[in-house]
């Protein structure tokens, strides 16, 4: 990129004004889509085949390969199709819930400004080809590697390459004796951004081709993992632990003292299937991809399926007030000079300012531009110096009949700083310490009343400069103040009782002062602890603002750098923390967030950040997002649960009895059914319905609950086990088949029935179950029930049962089930009891507390009802 502009026009066959349609799909042809290399993609097949890469299913595949080998075909036959069809639900399932994800992802692509046919269009990044002629504005992401043809004050966020925290200027200007690519003056790079200015360039190259690509190339970065999925893991690796104990010793006294090592190898596989929640992968997945859809109807649509857990944790939530608790329709209320009287030549600069301004565009130049139209004829604009969250004001210099003047608008406290004197009624004064006390009263009395305020200065400057710089920024004439109103929104007084009643504590870190912020907040009901402003936390270090944090209900008037500050020590203190914001300065706190939210109006880099996208900027959908995520977690649970107790306890008590019975209790072809069958119950779990107490409060992956669960619950399942294996031997005097037989039945009627009763704290006949889960855990039961009476059964060897043992079945799972419904209780006031003992109780306990500002609308009948209208909905 170090030619000429000319040269590189030639060379890429390209010309100003842009391809054509049919050049650039030529184009895209050739050079490919414009994307970063990523981990590839396995076609469908590839993905079916690696199911088979699970150690348990290799395992079974080995174990009935030896049966052929041994010359028991059928028995192999059996072990085989067992495991193709739980492969095959595996990987429809998967495969289903991650097409859905996809389409959601789809709806908040990132586009680019591009010329085509003469005309610029917004197309799809990956559309981007070499040659194509690209428009570049405040808050772009670059979309590949690109030598500019002009621009205008820009500056370019590089950080995502170098590491530089500051902007960095570009020009047309070529510097040919710099060695480092990126640190030429006259391109732009692929996955850098724009914080001011404007610009056009020519793309150079794309995808793999650029800079960013070849660095992705070599590291294809991983998502980080989120709480749940360590959480996941760490399951994983309790259950592997007991299956591995215990599969190794049923296998080695089985095949030592008492069978084949055939038949003690295939039991014992099947036992570590049987153990293992080999479905649970699937279950998260449908979980999420579930959630991820109910959520997209609601206008919230996820990126990254993961933070839908996150999302669920969040317990403290960072936003700016604007759009949030306001309206986002600003309006110009009035312009005062520096005594308050109205005066027209305050609009009039800051109208100026306003239309000149090319960099950080706000809803402020909005408003004044809106306000009233001025006859700008007479002026032409001569330079800029752009907007940043240091000085906090921007400044424009225009010609107006050879009288070449700087004019700035920005923070009233900022403007003041630069001001030498001041001007009412056209005459200017010196600008007295008593003078600038009423302009600071003024203000603050504006800013207590909820109004947003912007002070206005100006000085005639030498026309005989074009370039502009920050340091001409001194020794101004104040002019006057202009106020702005932006109403609280109607929906956020409702948004917030919601969010506390969901135990979200919301913080807000603006820009804004901390006079407008209070009002705002006192006007909506929410109770305003603390305020901290942004000059003081200069010199206040970590580990004193670890605890300010905590009880700070507004931050303001804080820059960028201290926003994500704040977001890191809230984390460093146990809180799962959310961060929603549109702007250019919002994409690193976006990022550093356990959740990052964004809207779909909001600038590219901030969404590009972000791990969800709101339709709306509104406090009421992003709280019936964090309720979804609550539900998925409380559904996936479910699941992890019954693997822990009734499944858990079945193979366990196989194991056992092995050991002490002359005949194994149940064959390992009939383990692996029973396990195909009970995987096919649970599989509607992700959309069961959720006890709206369920999701009052944030929850987190807790080992030891899960422990607990597995140890109380586990053993009842036993229990009613080992008695059906004495009632058969000594009632029903059952050989093997129907002792085998029996035993079938009853284990898998009892893993399976019991999560009426496990899927809720309720009594199970005060919540519903939803009608699929209902469906296919009674139709399972069914057809396991039909099984020895059917062609099925004799395959399996299983026998018919006489008519007394289905009666006897029928009083064990009755009083199975009331017996663990009876403890449930009993557990949860334990756990509760524990929670509430323990010294290191988590910040986001299972039941946790409300606040001051939660207490005040929980007591209100409507709000219960509010809060569970979504979960009924879905």
């Amino acid at each position: 990129m170090g030619l000429p502009l000319d040269k590189i026009l030639h060379d890429l066959n390209a010309t100003q004004q842009g391809l054509t349609n049919g050049e650039a799909q030529r184009r895209l042809k050739t050079y490919g889509p414009n994307v970063l290399a990523r981990e590839k993609k396995l076609s469908a097949p590839l993905r079916f085949l690696t199911y088979f890469k699970n150690p348990l299913v290799l395992l079974l595949l080995f174990a009935g390969i030896v049966s052929i080998f041994f010359g028991d075909a059928i028995e192999a036959t059996i072990v085989f199709v067992i495991v193709i069809i739980s492969v095959v639900l595996s990987f429809y399932q998967e495969s289903k819930a991650e097409q859905a994800a996809e389409l959601l992802r789809e709806k908040v692509r990132t586009t680019a400004s591009v010329l085509r046919e003469s005309r610029f269009v917004e197309i799809p990044v990956a559309e981007v080809v070499p040659g194509d002629i690209i428009r570049l504005t405040p808050g772009d992401i670059v979309p590949a590697d690109s030598k500019i043809i002009d621009s205008k004050d820009l500056f370019s966020d590089q950080s995502p390459l170098t590491g530089e925290s500051f902007p960095v200027e570009k020009t047309t200007a070529s510097d040919l004796q710099i060695s480092t690519i990126t640190e030429r003056s006259d391109c732009v790079f692929m996955g850098t951004s724009i914080v001011s200015g404007n610009a056009t360039a020519v793309v150079v190259a794309t995808g793999a081709g650029t800079v960013y690509g070849g660095v992705a190339g070599r590291l294809i970065v991983r998502e980080p993992p989120t709480d749940f999925d360590i959480g996941l893991r760490r399951f994983g690796y309790l259950i592997m632990q007991v299956t591995f104990v215990l599969v190794i010793v049923v296998f080695f006294v089985n095949a030592l003292y008492k069978r084949s090592i055939v038949e003690s190898l295939l039991f014992a596989v099947a036992l570590a299937v049987g153990l293992t929640p080999e479905l649970l992968p699937a279950i998260v997945t449908i979980n999420l991809s579930h959630g991820a859809m109910v959520m997209s109807k609601r206008g919230v649509i996820v990126k990254r399926l993961s933070s839908i857990q996150n999302f669920g944790t969040m317990d403290v939530l960072c936003t700016d007030k604007t759009g949030t608790l306001t309206e986002d329709k600003i309006e110009l209320i009035q312009a005062l000079d520096a005594e308050g009287a109205d005066d027209d030549n305050v609009f009039v600069q800051i109208y100026l300012n306003s239309y000149y301004e090319t960099g950080l565009r706000s809803a402020l130049d909005d408003a004044c531009l809106r306000y009233r139209q001025i006859d700008i004829g007479s002026y032409s604009k001569i330079d800029e110096v752009p907007f940043d969250f240091t000085r906090k004001r921007v400044s424009v210099v225009y010609n107006h009949g050879g009288r070449y003047v700087l004019s700035t608008k920005g923070a009233p406290e900022e403007i003041l700083k630069i001001c030498t004197n001041y001007e009412v009624h056209g005459a200017t004064q010196n600008l007295t310490d008593q003078v600038r006390g009423g302009i600071t009263a003024k203000f603050r009395d504006l800013s207590s009343q909820g109004y947003r305020v912007l002070g206005v200065c100006y000085k005639q400057v030498d026309p005989a400069r074009q370039v502009y710089k920050v340091a001409d920024e001194a020794r101004m004439t104040f002019l006057g103040l202009v106020s702005f109103l932006d109403p609280p929104k109607t929906t956020a007084k409702e948004s917030l009782a919601l969010l506390a009643q969901s135990k979200i504590s919301l913080k807000i870190l603006t820009g804004d002062n901390e006079l407008v912020t209070k009002k705002v907040c006192e006007d909506l009901g929410l109770v305003v602890n603390r305020v901290v402003i942004g000059s003081d936390l200069v010199n206040i270090d970590d580990s004193a603002l670890l605890k300010i944090v905590e009880d700070t209900s507004i931050f303001a008037r804080v820059t960028p750098a201290q926003k994500e500050r704040i977001m890191l020590l809230l984390k460093k203190n146990g809180h799962v923390v959310g961060f929603m914001g549109d702007g250019i300065n919002d994409a690193p706190c976006i990022r550093a967030a356990d959740v990052g939210i964004s809207v779909e109006n909001a600038v590219d880099v901030a969404k590009e950040s972000a791990d969800i996208i709101l339709l709306q900027k509104d406090l009421t959908v992003l709280q019936q997002g964090v309720l979804e995520g609550r539900k998925t977690f409380s559904n996936t649970m479910k699941y992890v649960m019954m693997g822990t107790s009734s499944n858990f306890g079945n193979m366990f008590s196989a194991a056992g009895a092995s050991l002490f019975l002359s005949f194994l209790p149940m064959l390992p072809e009939q383990i692996l059914l029973n396990n195909l069958l009970y995987d096919v119950s649970e599989v509607t779990i992700p959309v069961d319905n959720v006890d709206p107490e369920s999701v009052l409060t944030p929850r987190k992956w807790d080992m030891s609950f899960i422990k607990d669960f597995m140890i109380f619950f586990g053993p009842i399942s036993s229990v009613f086990d080992y008695l059906t294996f004495a009632m058969m031997l000594f009632v029903f005097n059952a050989g093997p088949a129907l002792f085998q037989t029996a035993w079938f039945l009853e284990s898998l009627s009892t893993q399976a029935l019991v999560v009426f009763v496990i899927r809720t704290r309720r009594p199970f006949y005060k919540s519903r179950p939803s009608k699929p889960l209902l469906i296919s855990t009674l139709g399972v039961v069914a057809f396991a029930l039909a099984i020895p009476f059917t062609p099925i059964g004799a395959l399996f060897q299983f026998v018919i049962p006489p008519p007394t043992f289905l009666l006897a079945l029928v009083a064990f799972i009755v009083a199975y089930l009331a017996l663990v419904e009876s403890l449930k209780g009993r557990f949860y006031r334990w756990v509760d009891r524990k929670h509430s003992q323990s010294p290191k109780r988590s910040l986001i306990a299972l039941r946790g507390r409300p606040d001051l500002f939660s207490q005040s609308f929980t007591r209100s009948g409507w709000l219960r009802n509010k809060l569970e209208e979504p979960l009924a909905s879905s």
